[in-house]
């Protein structure tokens, strides 16, 4: 079947689909997301992916055309970059950025490694060398795993799951 007899179809999902992931975006953006606004942006985007080759596809030379004028070699060339530069960190996680387990996790990190050992159900002592043998310079029952992690929620979480893993008999 020739692409041209699936044009009636094919821009149209491209629009429909670009309304759902621009509107989805947007309602993110601002945190009014609820329900699921970001399930759908996440996975029905998908569905512009698949809509914008076939229509690639059927329009190639007009979209070909766009890569020998300046304006339009101009464009995506920006556009890459900021794709580039939107994969960059700056700083750290911020926790008001943070998944929402991250709360609970950063305040066992913050918790002195006598209460941790509370909670992993085990001795001060027994924590105290689970870190050591992960390679922690523990010196006191009152440090935190944020003390010896640092501020990183992967960090703490890797520490944390060092004591919270029972040793086998």
């Amino acid at each position: 079947m020739h692409i041209n007899t699936h044009r009636p179809w094919i821009t149209p999902l491209v629009i429909g689909s670009f309304l759902l992931s621009a509107v989805t975006g947007i309602v993110i953006f601002f945190h009014w997301d609820t329900g699921l606004v970001k399930l759908a942006h996440e996975w029905l985007s998908w569905i512009m992916v698949l809509a914008v080759l076939p229509h690639v596809l059927l329009n190639m030379l007009p979209f070909k055309r766009y890569f020998t004028q300046k304006t339009g070699l101009w464009i995506v060339g920006v556009s890459a970059v900021v794709l580039a530069l939107s994969f960059l960190s700056l700083g750290g996680n911020s926790p008001a950025k943070d998944p929402g387990f991250a709360p609970p996790i950063r305040a066992l990190a913050k918790a002195p490694i006598s209460v941790l050992a509370q909670v992993a159900g085990t001795s001060t002592d027994d924590v105290k060398a689970r870190l050591q043998a992960a390679g922690y310079t523990v010196t006191s029952d009152q440090q935190s795993v944020a003390d010896l992690a640092g501020g990183e929620l992967r960090a703490q979480i890797g520490a944390i799951t060092k004591v919270m893993v029972p040793r086998k008999p």
